[in-house]
């Protein structure tokens, strides 16, 4: 999964990583701008929570739809045409004039999310010299990352100080920048592999059960961090006790560690199988997600607790996608794509099981406890895929020695 130059190439990584920003720009502005757009359009503020659940759906459905569309165009035609379809409908988001108009552009505009994710994360295993795939996956995902540091706290202020629709004329910016930077910077070369995703062995990727439990380890995983993120505003100001204001620099804290915890995950490949890595990572979060829930009162906790989970929630990154592209041979493109719909289940199903325990009268503290337990059952499954594989090893040495 290497390219035969020796070298990175840091100009077309750096493409996947714009791209990667308007990405994240888009999928998490909105949270900040959602009052504004409730007023705008006359709508209460949890009916505008639909424009997030449908953006979700969007990636869910779009993932494999646009991987299959895309499956006869050359990696770099493929990305182009996902960021023009990402660039249209979200420019057309900043003119919806009414519910169901902005309901329509969201879904279309989450639609090319988990496909030019999933093929990007392919395409930079052919970009990085050999050794570093992960390294250079990390390279495109540090635009999500850095989406949330910057991008996000300044898209959230002018939606607010202005008018929403600027903020999505801005994600339309980014659009044009990745545009601009994939034509000129993405080479042309069709990868080897990528040539080919269809027929016996693409079907036989998609197969592998272990792609799927992958897929489920995904789903189930990172469902943790999002019952957990989902519920940060309450946490911080009737918990923690914090003005309103300070949401924004918990939130920044925590995207800094994401930061941090993409290339982190980059290295743990490097000495951990990809695997073993998310294991780890989860358990990790697990324990931290207990402690956020015990120390939720008391302000220091709260911004180390953010920045931990922030690094732990993006080691997983790197890891998990890589084993997702070694369980899909010969289906690298439908499979990575895939799991990008994982994380997006795992957004849905984390923010509502997160919200469970408040709906029977508890505290939002317990939110993070259901985040711990979905992060300990990932890690189960994730225990469990190192079990059959290794047994799957043992018997066919033990096959082998037999006469």
């Amino acid at each position: 999964m290497n390219n035969n130059l020796g070298h990175t190439n840091k100009k077309a990584l750096l493409s996947l990583a714009v791209g990667g920003f308007g990405i994240g720009l888009t999928e998490f502005v909105i949270m900040g701008i959602l009052p504004n757009i409730a007023d705008s359009m006359g709508i209460s503020i949890s009916t505008s929570g639909h424009f997030i659940a449908i953006y979700a759906l969007g990636v869910v459905v779009g993932a494999p739809f646009m991987a299959r569309l895309t499956n006869n165009l050359s990696p770099k035609k493929s990305l182009l045409f996902l960021m023009l379809w990402f660039t249209v409908f979200n420019t057309l988001s900043a003119f919806s004039g009414n519910y169901w108009v902005m309901l329509l552009f969201r879904f279309l505009s989450g639609m090319p999310h988990g496909a030019f994710f999933g093929i990007g994360a392919v395409v930079s295993g052919y970009l990085a010299k050999p050794g570093k795939a992960a390294q250079a996956m990390a390279i495109m995902f540090s635009g999500l990352t850095i989406a949330n540091v910057i991008g996000v706290p300044l898209g959230t202020y002018i939606g607010q100080e202005w008018h929403w629709s600027l903020s999505f004329l801005l994600v339309g910016i980014a659009g044009l920048a990745t545009l601009a930077s994939l034509f000129f910077w993405m080479p042309q070369d069709s990868f080897g592999e990528l040539e080919n995703q269809e027929g016996q062995t693409a079907t036989k990727g998609i197969k592998n059960k272990k792609l799927w439990a992958l897929i489920a380890l995904t789903t189930v995983g990172t469902g943790g961090f999002f019952a957990w993120y989902s519920y940060i505003a309450p946490l911080v100001i009737s918990v923690t006790g914090l003005p309103e204001t300070s949401v924004s620099y918990v939130m920044i804290v925590a995207g800094l560690g994401m930061f941090i915890g993409n290339f982190l995950g980059a290295k743990m490949v490097e000495i951990f199988s990809p695997v073993k890595s998310v294991v780890i990572s989860l358990l990790s979060m697990t324990t931290v997600l207990i402690a956020n829930a015990i120390m939720a009162e008391n302000v220091y906790a709260m911004f180390i607790i953010s920045f931990m989970v922030g690094v732990i929630t993006f080691s997983v990154t790197a890891p998990i996608q890589t084993a997702i592209i070694k369980a899909a041979k010969g289906a690298e493109k439908l499979g990575s794509s895939m799991n990008q719909s994982a994380f997006n289940m795992g957004n849905a199903s984390g923010a509502y099981l997160g919200g469970l325990p408040m709906v029977f009268g508890l505290g939002v503290p317990y939110s993070s406890i259901v985040g711990a337990l979905l992060a300990l059952m990932g890690a189960g499954i994730g225990a469990s895929i190192i079990y059959f594989q290794k047994s799957t090893i043992r018997r066919k040495r033990e096959k082998a020695f037999c006469p």
